[in-house]
């Protein structure tokens, strides 16, 4: 008994010590009290709780600040998140490292991929402020999560990193949260390395967003230099949320994820009314009724709560609980049952479309029902993963799977991998391609192998079309010429080319996506050492002369290999191709014959010859009418066998040709 509490102290201890303005401090003086007296000691937990209870019941709505960080990928935008964290007192100092991080492969690329929140107590001027800060994803292929974390806050740190200077999904976040009419809060981060120019970016704040970087705030997360000015800042700067908590209850619903033993948890903004345990609630979008099982806070972990009121963002969980996340449609108003008429719904969020789409097969068909159970797994907490069931000749059952970007196709397949120890094969990334048929009718096509074939294109079909992005590349001048040299090789048209500094270009392009997702980051990443950066946004579909690309064995398609192109890349690509795929199949008694086809037209071949037997070993020299018939036998012999004989290809071949 005294083992579980000594742990439990040791717990709480390390989320709530010793801080000027935090919590810590009434902790630690109720602590010696809970821990010393004689047994029984279970009351003690919940006088800590209640303490917590009691000083945000005390704040009024006014002293609400809801908050979120804008910020290019590896700016510092979960290192900021730990400091703010540890002054008010949240977790202990020198713990563990990007609470907010939770998935491991944030930590192991140094991302953030889902957006993660968290409530702190700070006292300023004498009174307690609640804040609720927003740790949101830095990268393009995550702005949904974006879009929906600004929905939830009143203001943002625009954080820039002084080496770095402004970057292009600084650009692109800096619109998002400013259409959401956010107050921005400018700060530098990283200004104690030796390549910072802190003047240099603080002209890119005021030339490119014509802000006011006189008030910016010049810090180093990593070392905590000058963090402690952030927080009065965002007090000062940031306006409070409005709602009246005597009003029916209005809730925004921002995110969802899955627990294995409550079910479905709802991360909520209230708008106005308050949220209790076991109050009846009803969906707007989906009419179904729940009851909420508890609410709570994110402090940094779950924390429970009597109630949640109007400004503060929190947690629900249902009892029973939800099972299943789709009835969590994001951008969803809730209220309490008997209210549906007195609130008026927000208007919901536009669900993310998926942009790029692979298959993906089990190594081993026996891992097929695991695979399936552990896909479901992760796209319970990922909702923009779109998931259709497919089967291949080659490679057995699959699935074919839909994403937002290359990277999070990537991060996708990383967690499978290593939460779930799965063993998969993933096929190039393609997008999708819109087909216009003479009768006026369009089709978004999503797998190459359902894309017309040569002799239908001109039966049935108008116009087929490709989908294009704006792509924003920043990058230092000296690298102009290699980025220009880059977009145009992947028939890029220019829009625009800005100097926003002396040194600085920012090149606006139209891309094909089908280009983009052929590691074109990596293209550019790679020919600018690593400078460059890169923000995109859908730009429609155009039309195009493009084709399908298969791969024929003894003029059989392989189903598991196919790709829209467009009809420039056909050869390239097609010799690639059968070079690659002839290295993976053995030979056999007959000729195999592996051809890359591109609409009608065979654009490259390549010929694996056959075993063969001497059948002039014991033949002389000089019998030509005998050795004549005997090679016309064998001839006549192999005619027949390759009929009747199919080519044998291992499932390893496939998995050799389509590894990275």
């Amino acid at each position: 008994m005294q083992r579980c509490f000594r742990t439990l102290h040791s717990a709480r201890a390390r989320y709530a010590p010793s801080v000027p303005g935090g919590l810590g401090h009434a902790t630690r003086q109720a602590a010696p009290r809970a821990f010393t007296t004689t047994p029984p000691r279970l009351a003690s937990p919940l006088k800590i709780v209640s303490a917590l209870e009691q000083r945000i019941a005390a704040i009024p709505i006014e002293r609400f600040r809801n908050f979120c960080i804008v910020a290019h990928v590896d700016h510092g935008k979960s290192t900021l998140s730990d400091r703010l964290l540890e002054l008010t007192g949240t977790i202990a100092k020198g713990g563990n490292k990007q609470v907010l991080d939770k998935l491991d492969v944030e930590r192991e690329r140094g991302i953030t991929v889902k957006a993660q929140t968290c409530s702190m107590i700070y006292a300023y001027k004498g009174e307690d402020y609640l804040l609720h800060l927003v740790d949101t994803p830095g990268h393009v292929d995550f702005r949904a999560e974006v879009s929906r974390s600004y929905a939830s806050c009143g203001g943002a740190l625009l954080l820039v990193d002084a080496s770095q200077g402004i970057q292009a999904q600084t650009v692109s976040n800096f619109y998002l949260a400013f259409a959401q009419n956010l107050a921005l809060v400018p700060v530098l981060n990283k200004i104690d390395l030796p390549s910072a120019d802190v003047q240099r970016t603080l002209d890119q704040l005021r030339d490119t967003f014509e802000i006011d970087s006189s008030t910016a705030i010049g810090v180093s997360a990593k070392t905590g230099l000058n963090v402690e000015k952030v927080l009065p800042t965002i007090i000062e700067n940031i306006p409070a949320p409005t709602g009246d908590e005597a009003a029916p209850l209005k809730l925004l619903l921002v995110d969802s994820w899955y627990d294995n033993y409550k079910g479905v948890i709802l991360l909520v903004r209230v708008f106005s009314g308050r949220v209790r345990a076991g109050d009846r609630l009803t969906s707007f979008a989906t009419g179904i009724q729940y009851i909420a099982g508890e609410v709570g806070i994110m402090y940094p972990l779950e924390t429970p709560q009597t109630c949640l009121r109007a400004g503060q963002v929190g947690y629900i969980y249902m009892n029973p609980g939800m099972k299943r996340s789709k009835e969590a449609k994001i951008g969803d108003t809730w209220t309490t049952v008997g209210n549906e008429k007195n609130v008026e719904p927000f208007p919901g969020f536009v669900e993310p479309q998926s942009m790029v789409f692979v298959a993906a097969f089990p190594t081993d068909q026996g891992d097929y029902a695991h695979l399936e159970d552990s896909i479901n797994q992760v796209t319970l907490n990922d909702r923009s993963v779109t998931l259709t069931k497919e089967s291949s000749e080659a490679l057995g059952a699959g699935w074919r799977l839909g994403f937002l970007g290359t990277l999070h196709c990537s991060v996708f397949e990383d967690r499978l991998r290593q939460e779930h120890g799965a063993s998969i094969i993933i096929t190039p990334p393609s997008v999708p391609f819109k087909v216009v048929h003479r009768d006026g009718r369009e089709e978004i096509i999503t797998n190459p192998n359902d894309f017309p074939d040569g002799h239908q294109t001109f039966a049935k079909v108008q116009e087929l079309q490709e989908p294009v992005i704006t792509a924003t590349v920043t990058v230092p001048e000296e690298y102009l010429g290699k980025v220009i040299e880059l977009c145009e090789g992947n028939r890029g048209e220019q829009i625009s080319l800005t100097f926003f500094t002396a040194t600085q270009v920012i090149l606006k392009y139209l891309l094909p996506l089908e280009r983009l997702v052929d590691d074109f980051f990596g293209k550019l990443k790679s020919s600018t050492k690593g400078y460059a950066s890169l923000d995109y946004e859908d730009a429609g579909y155009r039309p195009s002369t493009i084709a399908k690309l298969q791969l024929h064995v003894n003029k059989v398609p392989v189903d598991a290999v196919a790709r829209v192109i467009h009809i420039s890349q056909a050869v390239h690509l097609g010799k690639q191709w059968v070079t690659k795929f002839k290295e993976h199949v053995d030979r056999q008694m007959f000729e195999v014959v592996i051809q890359a086809v591109c609409g009608k037209k065979v654009v490259a071949r390549e010929t694996i010859k056959p075993f063969r037997k001497d059948v002039l070993q014991k033949l002389h020299a000089a019998d030509v009418g005998r050795r004549r018939k005997l090679l016309d036998r064998q001839k006549e012999g192999r005619k027949k066998l390759r009929a009747v004989g199919d080519v044998a290809v291992d499932n390893a071949a496939f998995q050799k040709f389509l590894a990275k």
